[in-house]
């Protein structure tokens, strides 16, 4: 990385001098979540404060941002290791979803690389109730391998990438809800429903119950825009695969709210 940063005072740990008495900070955010965009409109609403978030550019319509928008990659960690230096960033805010995991690395090495301080914004992960059916699985591969033990119709709301892994299994029909068409390879009976968050737990049962599902597949996203169907599954006795989350990063710092990411910038309530 060219011009990389060396550790310094602004490094995000306990008892480091606090980050707001930096000279006009530039805070770096890798966007993409409803927790971004939040952060982006709290900070940019602080006086001194240059915010810039980041989106991958998959998703067509993203919707505005407070302050300055960047669309594409890095090119991996040495890029985005570039691009702070060369930007003056002096914080970093991983904001992606959940299951961007390549991002995430790539943003832990380019923080190490640069000395820039790095937080990781992760809103928690759903928990079973009483009542639940949950599945609990390591991966989408693993979620295909389990579905043999369930009945033949599902309902597949893990994204628009990575449906191959489901390909094989010709004597399932999958309905795939995604915010953008799925890229194929996709199952050979497939019904694809292009919809966005929140959902309510009526229009989540009803789908449930009009498409006769037999199982629900999800990512462990978290969050209450697309919980609902959770809650139907378990009004109904559906079972649900439920994909864990990728680890952090060893060495990673991750905190649940926007709250939690201005308390590590040394930051204050407005």
């Amino acid at each position: 990385m060219r011009g990389a940063r060396m550790p310094g005072p602004r490094a995000l740990s306990p008892g480091a001098a606090p980050y707001a008495r930096c000279m006009s900070p530039h805070v770096l955010i890798l966007g993409g979540t409803a927790e971004a965009r939040r952060l982006a409109a709290e900070l940019s609403g602080r006086s001194g404060i240059r915010v810039t978030t980041s989106l991958a550019g998959r998703v067509a319509r993203p919707g505005s941002l407070a302050g300055e928008v960047r669309i594409g990659g890095f090119g991996g960690a040495a890029g985005l290791g570039d691009w702070l230096c060369e930007h003056r960033v002096d914080a970093l805010v991983d904001a992606t979803h959940p299951f961007a995991e390549t991002i995430t690395a790539n943003a832990a090495r380019a923080a190490r690389a640069t000395g820039i301080p790095s937080v990781v914004l992760r809103r928690p992960g759903w928990r079973p109730g009483p009542g639940d059916d949950w599945h609990p699985v390591p991966s989408l591969a693993a979620a295909a391998a389990a579905l043999p033990r369930f009945g033949p119709r599902v309902f597949l709301t893990t994204g628009r990438l990575g449906l191959s892994v489901f390909a094989h299994l010709a004597d399932r029909h999958f309905v795939v809800r995604s915010v953008e068409p799925p890229e194929p390879p996709m199952p050979r009976r497939t019904e694809v429903l292009l919809a966005r968050g929140p959902f309510t737990v009526a229009d989540e049962t009803a789908l449930l119950r009009e498409n006769l599902i037999d199982v629900l597949v999800t990512k462990d996203s978290g969050g209450a825009a697309t919980a609902a169907k959770l809650t139907a599954a378990r009004e109904l006795a559906l079972p649900v695969v439920v994909v864990r989350r990728p680890p952090l990063p060893q060495g990673a710092t991750a905190v649940p709210d926007v709250a939690g990411v201005l308390e590590r910038l040394g930051l204050g309530p407005a």
